[in-house]
């Protein structure tokens, strides 16, 4: 059997996953696999394909190559909706429905007739620090809180893995700080597996233990963060 992971250990993995639009390769040949509880970093500069390859692992976007597997089953035979759930997506910039932060934490689940009660919105506002936040309008938040909001909403949802796309990109150096700090926490605490995309080397350095660094939609290189980041 060799060093072959079990299955268990595994709750996404990509295989030749690749995605084109007419002429243009977006994502070649893309795999590789996420072990339970790890956070994995993908780098690589600007335009190589980074945010197309997250959006092709919730089925955001639509592989046009191979496929992916949510612990063990092909992600194709899985309701799309159902793929989002359970992989849930924090982007860069937090798109939140105008409202309550309560009311934005309740949508995911009121889709699948789940009633969240203010104790469990109040311990998710707990979790990534807003506190008392529920009853507060979100047109009238901070970047940082903004943010914030939109990982308790994503977290509202019960995933299983999270990907985070360039999360702090968009945030002044402060919130920056405190919202890194959030996702390492929740990693830790919550064991969670994480697909980091970021632009930030010392960033993935402080976050991941593993690192994909894509050039032009192909993974150049794979391995420690350390040996990948420092290539």
């Amino acid at each position: 059997m060799g060093t072959h992971v079990q299955p268990d250990l595994v709750p996404l993995r990509a295989e030749r996953l690749g995605r084109r639009v007419a002429a243009k390769v977006l994502v070649d040949e893309a795999t590789f696999e996420v072990h339970r509880g790890e956070t994995l970093a993908i780098v690589g500069p600007s335009g190589s394909g980074k945010t197309s390859l997250l959006r092709l692992l919730n089925r955001l976007d639509e592989p046009t190559a191979g496929t992916v597997y949510v612990d063990g089953t092909d992600f194709r035979q899985i309701a799309p909706q159902d793929v989002r759930r359970r992989i849930g997506m924090v982007t860069q910039r937090p798109y939140l429905f105008p409202g309550t932060v309560g009311e934005n934490l309740r949508f995911g689940p009121r889709q699948r007739a789940v009633q969240l009660s203010d104790a469990q919105v109040e311990e998710l506002l707990a979790g990534v620090g807003l506190a008392g936040y529920a009853g507060r309008d979100v047109a009238n938040l901070s970047g940082g809180e903004a943010q914030r909001v939109s990982f308790a909403r994503t977290l509202a949802n019960g995933p299983e893995v999270l990907l985070l796309d360039e999360p702090t990109s968009a945030l002044d150096e402060g919130s920056r700080g405190e919202v890194e700090d959030l996702i390492g926490r929740v990693a830790r605490e919550r064991g969670f597996t994480s697909v980091l995309v970021t632009h930030d080397r010392a960033q993935a350095a402080r976050l991941a233990k593993r690192a994909l660094l894509l050039e032009a939609g192909r993974i150049v290189r794979s391995g420690s963060a350390e040996e990948v980041l420092s290539a």
